[in-house]
């Protein structure tokens, strides 16, 4: 599959939609997509989503992702790439750091990434008054975008921290964000998610790295390990149609009945127990 570039740091756009374009590249960047109006599904990494007014998905480079359009949208794209990135690592490189680990993070998530209720009518906000700025071109107009853009991707990275271990603070240092970029990166392959492993690849030896990583984190590496399998199961189980046996073998669980107890153990309840509840909730 070709790669489609981006060729500046950011980029806008806004597009009103009966039918979503088929995607036949892959992206060498990052892409914001607002709905302004709008309903229809998301289809992401093989997950399904409905979508409405409001949401927001982030699309990462490893991501496959397309629109099933049920009503008319209106569509705002923010594209970004890595020299974005890269533009702000003069300023503060620790803090832009941080952030391109919680982006990259975001993949394997499908659905709406705005978990704070009150960035919702902010992100809102921001997306009209980009797209009054751009329409207007009124003095000053490219600054002022620029300047709503780095707030907006801010937004978005706290958003997605939230789903990080509970006790990682903002001015948590570089090397808990390596080990946990590699567990996210090396999820689908256990293997690699041994503490010998872990310690070779990060160079820390496994009786330090067991004891700093819960220092940082609050959680033991198998505590964390567990709980996101368990929100990767939990995610497939609202916004998939894959059998259980399916996810299972995705995440290199031995067999069905080992899913069935890793995910009562972080739920409460086996899989096709609360794939059940969340149906009926809808």
């Amino acid at each position: 599959m070709q790669k489609e570039n981006l060729y500046q740091p950011f980029e806008i756009d806004f597009k009103e939609l009966q039918k979503f374009p088929k995607i036949s590249k892959s992206n060498n960047f990052f892409e914001l997509i607002y709905i302004v109006e709008g309903t229809g599904c998301q289809y992401i990494n093989k997950n399904k989503f409905n979508y409405r007014p409001g949401n927001l998905f982030l699309i990462t480079p490893q991501d496959t992702h397309s629109f099933e359009i049920t009503t008319l949208t209106q569509f705002f794209f923010l594209r970004f790439s890595e020299y974005y990135l890269q533009e702000k690592k003069g300023k503060d490189s620790e803090a832009v750091h941080r952030m391109e680990y919680i982006l990259q993070n975001a993949s394997h998530r499908p659905g709406c990434i705005l978990k704070n209720k009150s960035d919702k009518p902010l992100i809102a906000s921001l997306v009209e008054n980009i797209i009054r700025e751009h329409n207007n071109q009124q003095l000053y107009h490219t600054t002022i975008i620029a300047q709503i853009v780095n707030t907006i991707i801010t937004v978005v990275a706290r958003n997605i921290a939230l789903k990080l271990p509970k006790n990682i603070k903002e001015n948590t240092g570089e090397p808990v964000l390596e080990i946990l970029h590699y567990i996210q990166q090396n999820i689908f392959e256990p293997r690699k998610l041994k503490a010998d492993k872990l310690g070779k690849h990060l160079g820390i030896s496994m009786s330090y790295l067991g004891r700093y990583f819960k220092t940082q984190t609050g959680e033991t590496l198998q505590q964390y390990i567990a709980n996101y399998k368990g929100r990767l199961i939990e995610m497939r189980l609202l916004h998939s149609d894959m059998r259980i046996g399916e996810i299972a073998s995705e995440l290199n669980y031995t067999d069905e009945s080992h899913l069935n107890r890793a995910f009562k153990k972080y739920k409460g309840m086996n899989p096709s127990a609360f794939r059940k509840r969340s149906k009926e909730a809808i």
